[in-house]
């Protein structure tokens, strides 16, 4: 009748695709090599760790994306603000320089290092103004809204 053996009952298929000239019983049944499955085991986690550093990578690239959107929106917004140097640097009284000092006159250092705190304070004080400007237009709309009829 047949001569395959009794103990391989896939020798038929494996006889019969391998007549075709490919391999092919990979695809239809599982193959019983064990060296293949911890090969293709191998692969597939070679393929897993692949994945998973490029995936930190991207979430990293999306992390810097979104650093830097939000930081340029916050110099946009900054940049938006008038700055008013009046207020920010207060001009000392031009006065003859004093011969025994020998500065020549020079920008008093201490008023000069202040500059990031002047600024701030301009920026609060521009801040303040435009909530109470947003607060005074609300206002008028929710006084027509709450009015009874």
């Amino acid at each position: 009748m047949s001569s395959t053996p009794a103990n391989d009952p896939l020798d038929f298929t494996r006889n019969l695709w391998g007549k075709m000239g490919f391999s092919l019983p990979s695809m239809v049944t599982p193959t019983l090599d064990v060296d293949e499955l911890e090969k293709r085991l191998a692969d597939l986690k070679t393929v897993e760790g692949w994945l998973k550093m490029n995936l930190s990578m991207l979430q990293l690239t999306i992390q810097g994306i979104e650093m830097q959107c939000s930081t340029l929106k916050a110099v946009r917004e900054l940049s938006n603000l008038k700055p008013d140097p009046v207020a920010a640097f207060t001009p000392q009284k031009a006065s003859a320089p004093d011969e025994t000092k020998g500065d020549g006159g020079a920008p008093d250092p201490l008023q000069a290092a202040m500059w990031p705190w002047a600024l701030m304070q301009q920026i609060q004080t521009q801040m303040q103004q435009a909530a109470e400007q947003q607060a005074a237009a609300l206002a008028p709309a929710e006084k027509t809204k709450t009015k009874p009829d």
